[in-house]
């Protein structure tokens, strides 16, 4: 992005922080129209130096928050998958370190050679969009990416790969579980990382909903993860859970699974065997069976859920995840070859040691000529 572009976009980001209008901070700057701040916010004109200098003064920034290209800065879009009891300011705060990644990213993939997407799926649903069609879009997905009979083991790659979203696995503040952003000419999917593998992989698709239908079906910035609640303002949040079990428990697959954990012995046991086998956790797994009648009734009432595995009661089949990605950690090691970034910088903008960052390099195959 051209810094006057930039510029502009931060300096209406500031302004609206700061709760002024075009034709206060006009006045503040010194210049005669409100218009010249519109055209200033919209790119077409330069802030001039010591309009800059006063800007930074009259809305409380400094010089980095305009010109740092690493950040994200009125231009990024976040929906939060949390629990009831995250607030507003971590939420924020989390926004502001996922936008360093993600800004990190883009500025250096493009130094790379490495061209923004601009063209990308998108899913042909709307507000008028059922439960059955959320599904139907779940399997036709997984058929189309040929994701196979564990959905879930290859699904992050055929994001990565096919539709060239940033999928970066993090550290993220207790109760939030994952996160969609998009950028211009970028799409990024965050998983908390030491979430049981079935409610990453939940999280994950989850998120690819929202990325394939942003414009038309704009998600909340922040939604309750696991269990959304009903009524009109979730139910772009139920279409979103009903795509993601389709997605990761197509109908064949499913009946399959099913009907090779056998008839007899515990029902728990049989649940949770077949939500191993798909990767996904085995309350999802519960209430797919019951959609698809592979559960009566009865039986999903007769299920005690605290028995279930990756249900908060019980241990569960967790892997341990690198932190990121292996095409994020990619570009970072190729500036630090480069000298684009110098080890220290790297490790503050990925908020890590420098020590973790020699084995996070490792961790991914890249070498690293500093000491640990």
């Amino acid at each position: 992005m051209e810094s006057t572009a930039r510029i502009g976009l931060r300096l209406r980001a500031a302004r609206e922080r700061s709760g002024l209008t075009q034709q206060q901070l006009a006045d503040a700057l010194g210049l005669r129209h409100r218009q010249t701040v519109a055209s200033i916010e919209a790119g077409d004109r330069p802030l001039s130096a010591p309009e800059l200098i006063l800007g930074m003064q009259v809305l409380g920034v400094d010089l980095d928050y305009f010109t740092d290209p690493f950040r994200l800065v009125g231009e990024g879009q976040f929906s939060f998958r949390t629990s009831a009891t995250v607030e507003e300011q971590v939420l924020d705060q989390f926004e502001r370190r996922a936008g360093r990644w993600i800004g990190m990213y883009r500025e250096l993939s493009r130094e790379q050679g490495h061209a923004p997407r601009w063209l990308g799926y998108k899913l042909n649903m709307s507000a008028h969009s059922s439960f059955e069609d959320a599904h139907a879009a779940g399997e036709a997905a997984a058929d189309l990416w040929e994701l196979g009979v564990r959905p879930a083991e290859r699904l992050r790659s055929v994001m990565e790969d096919r539709l060239h979203i940033l999928v970066l696995y993090v550290d993220t503040p207790p109760g939030i579980s994952g996160a969609a952003s998009r950028v211009p000419g970028l799409n990024c999917a965050l998983v908390n990382r030491r979430e049981s593998e079935g409610r990453r992989n939940f999280d994950l698709a989850h998120e690819l909903f929202h990325l394939l239908t942003w414009d038309a079906l704009p998600p909340e910035r922040a939604v309750p993860a696991y269990e959304p609640p009903r009524g009109k303002r979730w139910r772009v949040e139920r279409l979103a859970e009903n795509f993601a079990a389709a997605l990761l428990m197509p109908e064949e697959t499913m009946k399959q699974a099913w009907t090779r954990n056998g008839s007899g012995g515990d029902l728990h046991e049989r649940v949770n065997e077949t939500a191993g086998e798909m990767g996904v956790s085995s309350l999802a797994c519960k209430w797919r069976l019951r959609n698809l009648d592979l559960l009566s009734k009865a039986e999903v009432e007769a299920i005690d859920d605290e028995r279930l595995v990756a249900n908060g009661a019980l241990a569960c089949w967790t892997t341990k995840v690198p932190s990121f990605s292996s095409h994020f950690v990619g570009v970072v090691a190729g500036a630090l070859d480069t000298g684009r970034l110098s080890v220290k910088r790297a490790a503050s903008l990925l908020g890590v040691s420098v020590t973790r960052l020699a084995r996070m390099l490792r961790a991914y195959g890249h070498e690293t000529y500093f000491e640990a």
